[in-house]
Parts: C-alpha cells; sequence; structure tokens
C-alpha cells in the first residue's frame, strides 16, 4: 500500500513491535516510561538498563530481537549499561499518543493504559525504577517492616500514579523527596504494599525481573505471605 507524505507517494511504514495490548505488551510500556527514551528523530526507540536479564525481558515483551551494546558513563564497570535502539515509526507514534514523549523524564504525566493491564504496566514500572526496602523496627520486638517504593523525576507522574493505585485498590501511599530533592518517591507500607503487591504479582507466568521477585518472595516469607 501507498501513502502520500509531503506530496509524494512512498510505501507505509512497517513496525517491527506488534501493537496490541497484553500483559507482556503493558509490561514493556511501563520499562518504557521508567528506563526507556524516544529519540527526537520520530523514529527510534532506545532502552537502557543495568540489569541485562531486563533489556531482554524488554524485547522479549516486545517480540523483537534487535542488537544490545554497552555503554559506559566513566570507568568503573559499575557506571556500565546495558542499551538496545530500534527504527519503529508506528511504535513510537503509538507511544507518543498514551503518553509519552522525547525527554520525558521530568515531562510525563498521566499514561494511557487499559485498566485490565494497569498492574503489568505498574509492575513494569517498578522493575525498571522501582525497589522495595524492609528493615526489623528496633522500636518493637519482632517487628518487620517492609516498603514499596515507585521512583520519577516527573512530580506529575507520580502524582498520577498514586491516584491510579488509589482508584483500583484504594491504598493512599505518601510521597516523598529523595536527599538530593531531585526524584519524587511514591512509599506504601506494610499492609498497603502487600495488597499492591499481590495485585501486580497475581500470577507466577507474568514476566518480571527475577532479582526483584525473589527479593520480594522472600521479603514476605518473614511476615508468613507469598505472592
Amino acid at each position: 500500500m501507498l501513502l502520500l507524505k509531503h506530496g509524494k507517494w512512498g510505501p507505509k511504514p512497517k513496525g517491527k513491535v506488534k501493537i496490541q495490548w497484553s500483559p507482556k505488551f503493558a509490561y514493556a510500556i511501563g520499562l518504557m516510561v521508567s528506563d526507556g527514551n524516544l529519540s527526537p528523530d520520530g523514529r527510534h526507540i532506545n532502552f537502557t538498563s543495568k540489569d541485562f536479564e531486563l533489556i531482554k525481558l524488554f524485547q522479549k515483551s516486545l517480540g523483537i530481537e534487535v542488537y544490545i551494546g554497552r555503554k559506559s558513563n566513566g570507568s568503573s564497570k559499575e557506571k556500565s549499561y546495558f542499551v538496545t535502539q530500534f527504527g519503529d515509526i508506528l511504535f513510537y507514534r503509538f507511544l507518543v499518543s498514551i503518553g509519552l514523549m522525547p525527554n520525558k523524564s521530568k515531562l510525563i504525566g498521566e499514561v494511557k493504559i487499559p485498566a485490565k493491564y494497569f498492574f503489568d504496566f505498574l509492575r513494569g514500572s517498578f522493575d525498571g525504577d522501582g525497589c522495595t526496602y524492609s528493615y526489623f523496627d528496633p522500636r518493637w520486638q519482632s517487628s518487620f517492616m517492609f516498603y514499596t517504593c515507585f521512583v520519577s523525576a516527573s512530580p506529575a507522574h507520580v502524582s498520577w500514579l498514586r491516584k491510579e493505585i488509589f482508584r483500583r485498590i484504594g491504598i493512599r501511599g505518601h510521597v516523598t523527596m529523595d536527599g538530593r530533592r531531585v526524584l519524587t518517591q511514591l512509599k506504601y507500607a506494610k499492609a498497603d504494599s502487600l495488597k499492591l503487591l499481590k495485585k501486580m504479582y497475581r500470577s507466577r507466568s507474568l514476566v518480571s525481573l527475577s532479582r526483584k521477585r525473589l527479593k520480594i518472595v522472600k521479603m514476605l516469607a518473614i511476615v508468613g505471605e507469598q505472592l
């Protein structure tokens, strides 16, 4: 099929990514929102992570297989990242239509995710830029505390996440800034965190970063819970 563009007929662009909502596709969108980037050229999609498994999960969830390179922000191996890039005009336009944009870190707000797949999207966002942490509170005997945290440079995006999570499962969380006052953090404490994690990891068959899932499994086992 030919399309008219700028007064000239040319072939209809073909996409590498099949644009169809599913748990895997929504997970990949969550990864894009956290660790992805759209090139200003209107064509290329980039995804960067310190975790090689996450790069592979990103590709698997989109049904693509492209080159994975490495880049470094310094001489230290700890500052080395894996990166994958591919061109897909149709997928690029789709990402823009749901709320992504080039240089999105501080600008992104709402992302248009079908309600059915919101927690798959959230799991991807968590695997990209989220964390859990836990400790025994010395003020109370045998008091084990744990938190689930989402991080973004965009306060508007964190505000949207908080609103959507509350709308679906009625937990509020609380918002803080990091020590440098650069990143906004959305945190859920023990009881609310448990509700949230069981939604995000509602099935063992769902795609997720293995090391983060294992950490959660071990953390919940201390309080007699499981995913």
